[in-house]
Parts: C-alpha cells; sequence; structure tokens
C-alpha cells in the first residue's frame, strides 16, 4: 500500500487512512481515560485518603493528557500545529510513564523509598523533556531508549515493590510494561502498514492493564 502525505509536513508519512486509525485508536483512549480518572478519583474520595486522591489524579491527568496529545497530532492538517502537537504528544510519553509509577511511589511506598523514587523518576521526565524541547525529533533510538528505561526503572530498582504490591497489583504492572515494550518493534518498523495504529492498539492495552494495576493495587489494595 502506497502513503500518500497528509500535510505537506515531510515528516507526516501516513496515509490519510492510517491517520484516521491513529486518531480513532487514541480518541477512544481519551474517552476511556477520562472516566477511568473520574473513577479513580471518586472512589478515593470515599476512601478519604489525600494521598491517594493526589496519586490517582496526577496519574489519570498524564494518562489524559497522553491521549489527548497524540489525538490532537493525529487529526491536525497545518504542518504548523502537526509539529506542535508531535512534540506535546511525545512530551507526554514522559508525563505518563512517571504518572503511571505515582500511585504506587506515594501510596504503596511512601514509607520506604518511595520519595527517592519519585525525584528519580519525575526528575527524568523533566530531563527527557527538555532534551525533547532542544533537540526535537532527532536521536530517535535514544529517545525510545530513555522511554523504555524510564518504564523499567521502577520495577527493576525498587526491592520494595514486590513485596509491598499484592500479586494481582504487581502482575498487571508487569504486563502493562511488556505491552508497551512489545509495542515499540510496531512503532519502529515503518515499512509494515497501519504499524502507528498497531502501536496505538499497544499503547490502549498497556495503559488499561497499569489502569487496572492502580486499581486493585492501590485504589483497593
Amino acid at each position: 500500500m502506497s502513503k500518500q502525505t497528509v500535510t505537506p509536513h515531510p515528516g507526516a508519512g501516513y496515509s490519510l487512512r492510517e491517520e484516521q486509525l491513529n486518531s480513532l485508536t487514541h480518541g477512544l483512549g481519551v474517552v476511556l481515560a477520562l472516566i477511568a480518572t473520574v473513577v479513580m478519583v471518586v472512589a478515593t474520595s470515599f476512601q478519604g485518603d489525600p494521598w491517594s486522591i493526589v496519586a490517582v489524579t496526577v496519574y489519570g491527568l498524564t494518562l489524559i493528557s497522553l491521549f489527548l496529545a497524540s489525538t490532537l497530532y493525529h487529526s491536525a492538517r497545518q504542518p504548523r500545529w502537526r509539529q506542535a502537537f508531535k512534540m506535546l504528544d511525545h512530551c507526554a510519553i514522559f508525563l505518563l510513564i512517571a504518572g503511571s509509577y505515582t500511585p504506587f511511589l506515594l501510596v504503596n511506598m511512601r514509607s520506604g523509598s518511595g520519595w527517592m523514587l519519585f525525584a528519580i523518576i519525575w526528575g527524568l521526565a523533566a530531563v527527557g523533556i527538555t532534551s525533547k524541547l532542544v533537540f526535537g525529533h532527532r536521536f530517535k533510538l535514544i529517545q525510545v531508549a530513555t522511554y523504555l528505561l524510564m518504564g523499567w526503572l521502577v520495577v527493576v530498582a525498587s526491592a520494595e515493590l514486590p513485596e509491598i504490591l499484592n500479586n494481582t497489583g504487581l502482575w498487571l504492572l508487569v504486563a502493562g510494561g511488556l505491552a508497551y515494550t512489545g509495542g515499540v518493534v510496531f512503532y519502529l518498523m515503518n515499512r509494515i502498514p497501519m504499524n502507528h495504529a498497531i502501536w496505538h492498539l499497544f499503547v490502549l492495552a498497556g495503559a488499561g492493564l497499569h489502569f487496572f494495576a492502580v486499581w486493585f493495587g492501590v485504589v483497593n489494595g
């Protein structure tokens, strides 16, 4: 299938049909993220723990930001807006990685190494966003490697997590990480038709698994 450029921007590289699928998949993500955030905030509000409320709110906002930025990028047609939303999309990945760990670090691990890991993961997110703003879309492989490193850092570095988090939450957390990691293969393989939409499906799966990890491991842990 030949690809027809959607906009004059040379970096677009997606056909109209591909962009429609890209927008649809993460547009669905926006809706699901909004629902998930409301459910988590309401549930933790009934529990009355301010740390849980703050943690799931931060997580939910980063989840919404990721899917919204991605949807706006793939829906935009003007090159200037595409570039701006693409930058937001890639920066939002750093936010979501840090946000996904925030409930575990501020609730389950707050009395242990949680604060240290919280500072590290959000510090790395800040460095990643800064490097993205400075270097733009160059060094794609290095940036993808940074996403993966951040994504697995807390699971690998924390000896406390398997002890503090229940088995359901832990395995859902790991499964979500595997879904994201598996999707990277399709993200990098531009020769596969609809590769980016397939990547989006892996992101939806990873995000869904991480939501349930937070739900069973933090909210109802």
